[in-house]
């Protein structure tokens, strides 16, 4: 169900690999909030390599004694990679463990702290990415990318990674929609409702670039505010003034992210994103049993503080910040046909 997905700037012609090495695939985490120096929570600032999030979250339980529920995180991060994260375990009244003996694979603790609250999925301000390409085949190709995409951003696609290994997230969602299996466990209902709505929301994306309205401000369209989390409703008569805000970034376009409660676009833009959906009829009924909300996310992000050092004449490294729940993939596949 799922097919390839349009871009910014044509498909790419320069070959090129990333991850050959964890090193090649940096991501530090930026909660973007300060945190108190004490309360309840234990916050562990650690680096991984080779590591999956839920497995260290595990083993932090258990050295500290406490159930792996009480052990949260602001995101999973990727495994194939060098990551930096928090992570908060939940010890009221119990002093600050100590973890000079925590040993594991792969991990290294660099800061411990507290916090009066839990970390959620979801609260962070973003993450910064220092990624390696290598075996670049052109590289005048790749800095005439780099400077459109500094410029005017890429996709903001759901990477690879949201539809799970060969695609079997949204390959259970629809035998779910279906009826054809029952899905009792709460993780896995999860996984598979994001993957749909994910899907749904590329595939919209994309259709929006092959029709070239990727950049156009519809009659209708749900806009959103740069940085903010506020939107409104493009009205006809101010479809000008809005068009030269979206030019300068202070607004973006925003697809939906579907569930049962409406659409909320109006007119020439309600019209667009209902064609789109047709292809998505399964998981109407889904989302209407689930009481899923229908939510906006825009439809580009734009990599910020962007920078690239060539190593030699094939390889490069680039830095940049995305903000919570945006994709390097998605810079990634604009640049290059690429290889992990």
């Amino acid at each position: 169900m799922l097919t390839e997905l349009n871009y910014f700037y044509g498909k790419p012609t320069v070959t090129g690999q990333y991850k050959q090495q964890y090193e090649d695939f940096i991501v530090t985490e930026d909660l973007g909030f300060e945190l108190t120096g004490d309360g309840e929570h234990v916050l562990v600032y650690l680096q991984k390599r080779d590591c999956n999030t839920i497995f260290v979250a595990e083993q932090l339980a258990k050295y500290v004694g406490i159930s792996a529920k009480l052990v949260s995180y602001a995101g999973l991060k990727d495994r194939q990679a060098v990551t930096r994260q928090w992570f908060s375990l939940h010890m009221p009244g119990q002093a600050t463990p100590d973890f000079s003996d925590f040993n594991l694979d792969g991990c290294e603790i660099l800061k411990i702290t507290r916090h009066n609250k839990k970390l959620k999925i979801g609260a962070l301000k973003g993450n910064y990415f220092d990624i390696t390409l290598k075996m670049l085949s052109d590289k005048s190709g790749i800095e005439t990318k780099l400077a459109l995409i500094k410029e005017n951003g890429v996709p903001n696609y759901f990477g690879e990674q949201r539809f799970g290994r060969e695609q079997n997230n949204i390959t259970q969602a629809i035998k779910w929609a279906n009826g054809e299996i029952s899905v009792k466990d709460r993780k896995k209902r999860s996984f598979y409702l994001s993957a749909a709505r994910s899907a749904i929301f590329n595939d919209i994306v994309s259709q929006r670039i092959a029709e070239n309205l990727h950049r156009t401000a519809l009659d209708g369209d749900i806009l959103q505010l740069a940085g903010r989390g506020s939107w409104f409703v493009a009205k006809t008569e101010e479809l000008d003034l809005l068009q030269h805000r979206l030019e300068n970034r202070e607004i973006t376009i925003t697809a939906p992210m579907l569930g049962d409660s409406p659409l909320g676009t109006m007119s020439q833009a309600l019209e667009f994103e209902q064609n789109c959906l047709k292809n998505w009829t399964v998981f109407l009924e889904l989302f209407k049993k689930e009481r899923i909300e229908t939510a906006r996310r825009s439809i580009v992000v734009y990599p910020l503080e962007l920078n690239w050092q060539w190593l030699n004449d094939n390889s490069l490294t680039m830095h940049f910040y995305l903000p919570s729940g945006c994709y390097a993939t998605s810079v990634i596949r604009e640049l290059i046909i690429g290889n992990e």
